[in-house]
């Protein structure tokens, strides 16, 4: 008889190994991961993707808050991104 011996991997373990693996494992992994993703979204009746989404939405505030990164790029609007002067 032969027994299967598995062990299960905390979050934390997996986040410790991702970067001693080589890329090639680490996009199967995360490909594996985007396709799990996507078959529990399929499995979501629509008040639970509308829940989501006003989570997600939520979530996101703070990254459209003033001063935040993803904003940071907006202090350039008004600038001439091309000087014709210089050439």
């Amino acid at each position: 008889m032969i027994s299967a011996h598995f062990t299960i991997m905390e979050t934390a373990d997996i986040l410790q190994v991702l970067p001693r693996l080589a890329i090639s494992d680490r996009l199967k992994i995360a490909e594996a991961a985007l396709r799990l993703v996507q078959q529990d979204q399929q499995s979501l009746t629509r008040e639970q993707r509308r829940q989501q989404m006003a989570l997600a939405a939520i979530t996101a505030i703070s990254d459209y808050s003033p001063n935040s990164e993803l904003t940071v790029f907006t202090e350039l609007d008004g600038e001439d991104f091309y000087d014709e002067t210089t050439h």
